[in-house]
């Protein structure tokens, strides 16, 4: 019998050791975490380049991820630290020329936008094999085909999960301590991306048992006779902010249409921390909105 990921499993996670024991989230006031943990968010966001540990800019180029929508390029290394970080992805290669010339470029600060009656996000997901893979540059969850959402007459098969700290969505021009996106594509090829924004709160048994089962870098990890429903990695309101953007890692495509949720997510302390002992800072700054419109419910 299969089971929906919401059980305790064994945790290969074992560069955070509280974590892999199953420690009970922390029981500090949540406004005092939140307050805590973001003055700590706002530090690393700006000194997100030097603050990387040098193991992760030396790490070698991790095995490319199964899904087209983020394919990374084995032909340039690229990554989050001082030599290959964001300010640097342009001139490492000239497939990631749009990262540096591009004019629709993701991730931006959304303080205004554009209020009108969107339309609703038909969320379409139902419980599919967990599958966790650990790309070197953040933990993926892939799925098979069965779960998607339909917007305006156009249906986007999900193609994995990923994760970035701090948030690479700005609101109000201040990152939240986590970012989750969900990366759909369409018959056509076109792409979109759902972004969950992470507060900090209570325990969330869906990141538990992800966290748990992150496999070494560049390795990917069938987790047997369990199952992820990627709704519920979702809030239970679903307006959200649109606009045309790209990929937020090399190559920066650009076309993709982000769907921004207004409402974020939980996660404890705990479960930041085990995140970020491993990618202390993955997040690229966000970029110029132009002469773009962000569109509002």
């Amino acid at each position: 019998m299969k089971k929906i990921l919401l059980c305790s499993v064994v945790s290969l996670f074992t560069v955070s050791p509280a974590f892999a024991a199953g420690e009970n989230p922390v029981e500090a006031p949540v406004d005092t975490v939140v307050v805590e943990a973001q003055a700590e968010v706002d530090a690393m966001a700006k000194d997100a380049v030097q603050e990387m540990a040098q193991e992760m800019a030396s790490e070698e180029p991790a095995a490319a991820p199964v899904m087209e929508a983020h394919m990374e390029h084995k032909a340039a290394h690229w990554g989050y630290g001082p030599q290959d970080g964001a300010h640097r992805w342009a001139d490492l290669s000239e497939a990631y020329a749009l990262c540096g010339q591009g004019t629709e470029q993701s991730p931006i600060n959304i303080d205004r936008f554009l209020q009108e009656d969107l339309p609703d996000i038909g969320a379409s997901y139902v419980p599919l094999p967990l599958e966790v893979e650990n790309s070197g540059h953040s933990v993926h969850v892939n799925f098979t085909p069965g779960s998607g959402f339909n917007v305006a007459d156009t249906y986007y098969e999900l193609q994995h999960i990923h994760f970035h700290t701090p948030s690479e969505h700005y609101l109000d021009g201040s990152p939240f301590p986590m970012e989750g996106h969900l990366v759909h594509k369409a018959a056509d090829g076109t792409l979109a991306v759902i972004g969950v924004m992470m507060k900090l709160g209570a325990h969330n048994p869906v990141i538990e048992g992800i966290w748990q089962n992150v496999p070494p870098a560049g390795e990917v990890k069938a987790v047997k006779n369990v199952e992820i429903n990627a709704q519920m990695l979702m809030p239970e309101n679903l307006d959200y902010y649109k606009y045309q953007g790209s990929l937020t890692t090399p190559p920066c495509t650009e076309g993709v249409q982000w769907h921004v949720l207004k409402e974020p997510i939980e996660i404890s302390q705990a479960q930041l921390k085990a995140f970020q002992s491993v990618f202390p800072v993955n997040a690229r700054p966000v970029q110029a909105l132009g002469e773009r419109v962000v569109s509002g419910d």
